[in-house]
């Protein structure tokens, strides 16, 4: 360096228009070019550190979208080319290709190419798929990959995806090896795994769904008509796979005047299938109202043999165990055996009896 300066202070001294500047001006002025030139030399490197506010004020400066860094740190935003270690941004990190390592962002991590690590936003994430991990406050949103998608409100893969996908609100994917876990509606074709909402799943073909109601194309769809011991005469819907189904319900009870409302939601599950003949397990829970005042509310796990008589027509009928939670007379008064009860001093009975359940269920 000591060469370049000399030889830089010797052409200025040369030079008639600069004779008058001081040792220390020409000194400073040639440090400047040196490092000037220096920074134009690493531009060429691959791995990088860029430190800056947001883009193109940044260690990286104007060419910091051409750069791959192993260290990324901006206050706002920051951008690159890619990334192969820890990246931090206040606001964004914008990565034009791929990523491995891990992003964290205030409010976003948008990747280009393949995500290999583990991405943390405040709102969204998106990439083009690869393996790891995706965390998201509202959403994540990628066009496949394998790994897990974390997200408050809604994972969307436009491809296939070898992963677990938990969203607070939605799922949606294309075949699926896997599980989708949503608080309300989960999408998919093809799904080898699990699928669990809050109330819907939607495939053309899943054989473990569970949710309330389950639109599967290569799957099962019945409504059935069901009495009881204490004559509550339910109209159900189930739908489901080959194994799980849901259940939603509502009807009629013929024995009370007031409490005459009924209601029940809940999973069931298909054994020892066979052309005429399987047992249907189900656990739900109901309510009896008026809409006016008091409560009852029962659950119930039910076995309940099945036998088809027709491509589409079926007869079941088997015993229940039940818990029942009323502060009405007539809640009260609808079972008159009990196994156990247990009394409150807020006027409620709980209490423990056994019951049966039949019907007939047309599938289509």
């Amino acid at each position: 360096m000591n060469t370049t300066l000399t030889k830089i202070k010797n052409r200025l001294a040369t030079n008639t228009n600069l004779k008058n500047i001081s040792g220390v001006k020409v000194l400073g002025l040639a440090i400047l070019i040196s490092t000037s030139l220096n920074g134009f030399a690493q531009e060429g490197k691959k791995d990088r550190v860029n430190i800056g506010l947001v883009y193109p004020i940044s260690t990286n400066g104007t060419r910091a979208a051409l750069d791959t860094n192993v260290f990324s740190l901006n206050l706002l935003a920051g951008i690159s080319a890619a990334e192969k270690g820890i990246s931090f941004a206040g606001l964004s990190n914008i990565i034009r290709k791929n990523a491995s390592g891990t992003q964290i962002a205030g409010f976003s991590n948008h990747i280009g190419g393949q995500a290999q690590g583990v991405q943390f936003a405040g709102f969204i994430n998106t990439y083009g798929g690869g393996k790891g991990a995706a965390i998201a406050g509202f959403t994540n949103i990628s066009t496949g990959g394998s790994g897990a998608q974390i997200a408050g409100f809604m994972n969307w893969t436009a491809k296939n995806v070898s992963a677990i996908q938990v969203g607070g609100f939605m799922n949606k994917a294309a075949d699926v090896k896997g599980s989708q876990i949503a608080g309300f509606i989960n999408i998919a074709k093809k799904v080898k795994g699990v699928q669990l909402s809050g109330f819907i799943n939607i495939a053309d073909s899943s054989d473990y769904p569970i949710g309330i109601i389950n639109i599967v194309k290569n799957g099962e769809k019945s409504i059935a008509l069901s009495t009881n011991q204490n004559l509550t005469t339910m109209a159900t819907f189930r739908s489901g796979g080959k194994v799980l189904y849901g259940i939603i319900g509502a009807g009629y009870n013929f024995k009370n005047k007031d409490d005459v409302y009924a209601f029940e939601a809940g999973l069931g599950a298909h054994f020892f299938q066979s052309e005429h003949f399987r047992l249907n397990a189900e656990l739900t829970g109901g309510s009896l109202q008026n809409f006016k005042h008091g409560n009852y509310f029962k659950s119930t796990f039910q076995l309940m043999p099945s036998l088809r008589i027709g491509p589409n027509l079926e007869i079941f009928a088997g015993p229940s165990f039940n818990f029942v939670s009323t502060n009405t007379e007539e809640g009260k008064n609808l079972q008159k055996h009990y196994v156990k009860t247990w009394d409150r001093k807020d006027n409620s009975l709980h209490g423990l009896f056994l019951g049966y359940t039949g019907g007939l269920a047309i599938s289509f």
